[in-house]
């Protein structure tokens, strides 16, 4: 039996919009993505706060997991994740306090340090607030309190929120958040479904500096993976150049809304735009089943990850739904 056999797989999904669609057709295929993926086992269903992208439908996460939880009945879901400088703590324990209390043991908290936007977003999200990163540390605390026990001397509680506990995650793409989650004892999700260059490095510090707690007696780590499976390799390799475009329109400051394959990315592309793209999905399993199969045992064999969290950037959500059936299948 390998690791893949046992290993928990989750879902990672930014409610794309194609460019003949529309936001709430692509809200509805994230729950129906959802109610297929709980059917198949899956572990976890995240959705990530991104804003000012016309091709991305998840802003309002914690609106969207109310509607994911209400049509699901087990997969656990939260945020993949909340980009917390750009909220008051206070504002996201009420709201994911209040998911976790109509569904109970059922809400996880992803916690970013980035803003997930440019600065004109993030000001127009933030107005007065200072929002920086290097508070998140402060912030996540602060997080801690709010949905922790109520103590006696406590001013401030957030109603819903205060004593349930919501699991919370550090998600990065760096070392930094490798370096708190270690020390704090939490779990960690590192990013590598875009930013694959320091994955090794990142799980080498998080181990390194873990610390047992209350949430965790020994390390934690998933990770991101962009998946782009289809039962032929030549037929995987076709369905890929959606997200080849999307990520080169997101290079470009272009519109990020999905295209349609193309029977090659030729004229398409620079080389050195080429090269970029390949960077950003250097973790990408792109392939049929013996093909992602085989990229993602080397994958494990290497990290030694305890979780494996999908994307899935294809044009076509039916093609997207059987990626994951031949995810499940490799089990």
């Amino acid at each position: 039996m390998t690791a893949l056999a046992t290993l928990p797989l989750s879902v990672l999904d930014l409610a794309p919009v194609r460019d003949t669609g529309s936001p709430q057709q692509a809200l509805h295929n994230s729950l129906a993505l959802a109610r297929h993926v709980e059917s198949l086992g899956f572990q976890r269903f995240w959705v990530a706060e991104h804003h000012n992208m016309d091709g991305i439908a998840s802003s309002a996460t914690a609106v969207l997991l109310g509607y994911l939880a209400a049509g699901t009945s087990s997969i656990r879901l939260g945020s993949g994740g909340v980009m917390l400088p750009n909220h008051a703590p206070l504002v996201i324990a009420e709201q994911f306090g209040t998911l976790a209390t109509l569904y109970p043991g059922r809400i996880e908290l992803g916690l970013g340090r980035a803003p997930g936007a440019d600065q004109f977003t993030a000001h127009a999200l933030r107005r007065e607030r200072s929002g920086s990163a290097d508070d998140f540390p402060q912030d996540v605390a602060e997080l801690q309190r709010y949905l922790g026990p109520r103590t006696p001397d406590q001013r401030v509680i957030a109603m819903p929120g205060t004593g349930t506990n919501v699991p919370i995650w550090l998600l990065g793409s760096s070392l930094f958040s490798a370096q708190l989650a270690g020390e704090w004892g939490l779990p960690y999700a590192f990013a590598s479904h875009f930013a694959p260059r320091y994955m090794h490095e990142a799980i080498r510090v998080y181990r390194n500096a873990f610390k047992p707690s209350a949430v965790l007696d020994k390390p934690y780590v998933m990770l991101g993976v962009p998946l782009l499976a289809a039962d032929t390799d030549e037929q995987a390799e076709y369905l890929a150049t959606s997200a080849y475009q999307r990520i080169l329109a997101l290079i470009r400051g272009q519109s990020l809304v999905q295209r349609p394959p193309v029977a090659s990315m030729d004229g398409l592309w620079l080389p050195h735009e080429r090269d970029a793209v390949g960077s950003f999905l250097g973790m990408a399993v792109i392939g049929g089943p013996q093909k992602v199969r085989a990229r993602l045992e080397v994958l494990l064999e290497q990290t030694a990850a305890d979780e494996l969290i999908f994307t899935c950037d294809l044009y076509d959500f039916d093609d997207r739904r059987h990626a994951f059936d031949i995810l499940a299948g490799l089990r």
